[in-house]
């Protein structure tokens, strides 16, 4: 067989093989859009049907104009009850200050770890290790004892949506600063040293240096920790008392009952809510590569 007939025939194998590796991966995602288009909404969605009978857009409609009916302040006020954009933006704001805190604390420890030598050095870097390694609920007996501690106000700070990013965040640090190390110990240290000749100080170094060539980590550490701060409720649903400060995620949570679970807007809100971190992954798209990548290992 001529070698160009080989190389046709592989590249036509490579191509299926990637296709099936495409609707594999699809499959759970077009069951989502199914049972989310089902008007019926049924109790237990075996059967998977693209396009469903009497398919609508009713329950997304729903999710976004009504009210939930298990979120409400008080039981016995409908106008009390959480809705859809309130609960946006508890999210959007417990999942932008989980970054925030994780950028701004784990850029400025990944930097002293990369090129400052103190005692405990690599003490607290395998101590980070160790902290990957557990689950996120193994933290929440002491997370609520310390937040608890601290008062914002009349009321602990664990009760705050303030409280949930931190706790979040102390979550997402690990990874940050494992990250932004290694991300840092490739850049030459060449760069600083011109700087501080020039008459830069420390921190200007860091700023105007540092930080623009750690682009690519950075957008790694912000997707990382939005993604944690945006689909975690077993915390928030430990710390929170008002239901006002929910967050989407435990609205979602909140839909799945005892005996029955309305699937058809279980699924228009598992949707809903998945179009922010795809957004943000598309925004990020071009520096993710690099960050992960270059990240991972010390040059």
């Amino acid at each position: 067989m001529p070698r160009k007939t080989k190389d046709i025939l592989k590249q036509i194998g490579l191509q299926i093989f990637l296709l099936a590796i495409t609707v594999l991966v699809m499959f759970p995602v077009m069951w989502i859009f199914s049972m989310a288009l089902d008007s019926r909404n049924i109790d237990k969605p075996l059967d998977l049907t693209l396009i469903p009978p009497g398919a609508s857009l009713k329950a997304f409609t729903k999710v976004l104009t009504e009210p939930f009916n298990l979120l409400c302040s008080d039981p016995g006020n409908v106008r009390s009850c959480m809705t859809f954009g309130t609960l946006l933006a508890n999210s959007l704001l417990v999942a932008l200050g989980t970054s925030l805190l994780s950028v701004a604390l784990g850029a400025s420890a990944a930097y002293a770890f990369s090129r400052f030598k103190f005692i405990g050095r690599q003490a607290g870097m395998l101590g980070f290790i160790v902290l990957l390694m557990l689950p996120a609920t193994a933290t929440l007996a002491p997370l609520y004892v310390l937040l608890s501690q601290i008062k914002i106000g009349a009321e602990p700070m664990r009760a705050t949506l303030f409280g949930l990013m931190v706790a979040y965040a102390s979550g997402t640090l690990p990874f940050a600063i494992w990250n932004l190390k290694g991300y840092f110990d490739t850049v030459p240290k060449e760069l600083e040293e011109a700087a501080l000749i020039d008459g830069a100080s420390v921190t200007q170094t860091f700023f105007r240096i540092i930080v623009p060539l750690a682009v690519p980590a950075l957008a790694v550490t912000v997707l990382f920790a939005f993604m944690a701060g945006w689909t975690e409720f077993v915390l928030a649903w430990t710390f929170l008392e008002d239901p006002s400060r929910f967050t989407l995620a435990m609205a979602l949570r909140s839909m799945q009952g005892q005996f029955s679970t309305p699937w058809s807007e279980f699924s228009a809100m598992s949707i809903l809510m998945s179009l922010p971190i795809v957004a943000l992954f598309f925004a990020l798209q071009k520096y993710l590569v690099g960050g992960l990548t270059v990240g991972g290992v010390k040059g």
